[in-house]
Parts: C-alpha cells; structure tokens; sequence
C-alpha cells in the first residue's frame, strides 16, 4: 500500500572497519524543496558525491543533515613500542649526557614521556587504511541508517494520513449539510421577499413579473451549488493523492489552498447564518488540514 512520507525524520548508528570507528546522524525538519547538508571528514575522495547522490534517491523534499564523525579505532590507537628504535635513542640521550658533563653542563632529567614523544619509538599497528575500500565501507554502512530514517517518516506520515483523511471526511460531511441549509435558505428567502411585497400592495402596484425577476436574481447571487461541486470535487482529489502515496505534499498543498477558496466564497454568498456557520467549519477543517500538509514530502 502506498504511503505518504514525513519530511521530519531521525535516525543513527555506529560502525567500525579499516582501522576506523564512525557514528552517523541524519536528520531531516520541513522544507519547501530538498537541501541537503552533509558534514563529512577530509580526505575520503568520492564519499560525499555518493551521500548525495544516494539521498536524493530516497528524499524529494526537506531540510536534510546528515553529520558523519569518525576516529581511530582502539586497536589502532595502542600503540607498541618500537624496541630497536628505544635502544638508539637512549645511546643518543647517554652520549648527550656523557658530553655535557665533560664540559661541566648540568642537564635536566630526561622523561620516559620525553622519549615516548619523539618519532618512531611508538609505531601503529595498523596502517592507514585505503581511501577507496574506507569509502565503500561507509557506503554501505550508511544504508541501516537509512532504512530507519526513512521508516521514521513513513510512521510519522502515516499518523498523517490519519489526520488528513479525519478532516476530509469532515469537510464532506459540512458541505452535505451546507447543501441543505442552502436549500431551506432558498425557500425562505423566496418566503421573506413574497411576504414583504404583500405587506407594499395596500401601498403601491406591485408587477408580479418583476417578483420573479427579483426571486430569480437573488436565487443567482446566493446560490452555491457550484462551490459545493467544487468542494466534493477536491474531496476526491485529496482522497485519490492520499491512495497515490509518495511525494505528494506540494499538490497536497495546492489542494488546501482550493479547499479555503471555496470555503471562503461560500460564506461570502451564503447570505445565512446557519449557512455562514457551516461556511466557517469547513474553513477551519481545512486550516487543520493544511498544517497537517506542511510536513508532508
């Protein structure tokens, strides 16, 4: 079944290989198009083309970050101490020391820290790991990260599904009743106009044909039969988005905005209260559904 999608997401994890540890994070909030952001570390050539490329596969819209921080793994990071390398250190410090003192030079204590630091007498026991197998690696690591960010935001999108279709059927059910109280509205604005020409008659002629021609006006101006078609019109379309699944949050929002016009006209010609009131509703259904429709793909 197709699902609309959340633009908001989140999703982590963690992985380690080649002498690496890394952690992912990717987040996503609304946007009105797709902005990716990616923080990456130097000197991995590639990584970040295939990142890109590979969220615009699976992402149409949002803001989306994704952040990746990486280090040395432990095993790399001890390291052992090169014996060979020592020995020529010490003979060196021992002939500093030896020098000095033949000409009366007083030296400082040298430090096990002092020697540690100098370069060689720790080696790694690992070497760097290799650019293009790191990249491969963290490419494929990256999709379980993936799977879940993009699982987030079919959940949050299907909540908003449920929302969506709750004020569809509410903005059905009003323009129902907004069709009946349009047509009491019509019999008892014929009733009203009659009633307050009989009351002229004593006073003046009153043209019978003229009676018609005021009653079928009035019928013209107030008449909402086509906002209500209209209305049942979007009703279906939303329906049938809904059903399509997908990246369908800027025809979604398109769709509310035709939802409020005809709300809009509606109260306008409504000439009624109970009319305006209906009116009123169905506006603020569709409010409820485009707040909703913000945060869909």
């Amino acid at each position: 079944m197709a699902v609309i999608r959340s633009m908001t997401g989140f999703a982590s994890g963690r992985g380690a290989g080649l002498g690496q540890t890394w952690n992912w994070e990717l987040r996503a909030v609304n946007g009105r198009g797709l902005d990716l952001r990616l923080r990456l570390p130097e000197g991995i050539d590639g990584l970040e083309a295939g990142l890109r490329a590979r969220l615009q596969e699976v992402v149409s819209r949002g803001n989306v970050t994704l952040n990746l921080r990486m280090a040395r793994s432990p095993e790399v990071e001890a390291a052992q101490l090169d014996p060979a390398r020592l020995d020529g250190v010490l003979q060196a410090v021992a002939a500093v020391e030896a020098r000095a003192a033949a000409q009366g030079l007083e030296l400082a204590p040298v430090r096990a820290t002092d020697l540690l630091a100098l370069r060689g007498v720790l080696r790694e026991t690992a070497p760097e790991a290799d650019p293009a197998a790191l990249r491969a690696a963290l490419l494929a690591d990256v999709e379980p990260v993936l799977e879940a960010f993009l699982a987030m935001r079919a959940e949050e999108g299907r909540a908003i599904d449920a929302a969506l279709r709750r004020e569809i059927d509410t903005v059905e059910r009003l323009a129902g009743e907004a069709a009946a109280a349009a047509s009491a509205r019509a019999g008892a604005a014929g009733d009203t106009l009659r009633a307050a020409l009989l009351r002229l008659r004593a006073a003046v002629e009153v043209d019978e044909g003229r009676i018609a021609q005021e009653l079928a006006l009035i019928a013209v101006k107030s008449d909402v039969t086509e906002e209500l078609d209209r209305l049942a019109a979007h009703v279906a379309a939303a329906r049938a988005l809904l059903a399509a699944g997908g990246a369908v949050g800027r025809k979604l929002d398109f769709l509310t905005q035709e939802f409020n016009r005809e709300a809009n006209t509606l109260c306008a010609k409504s000439g009624d209260t109970a009319l305006t009131a209906i009116g009123l509703e169905i506006k603020a259904a569709v409010d409820r559904m485009r707040e909703q429709v913000q945060n869909v793909e």
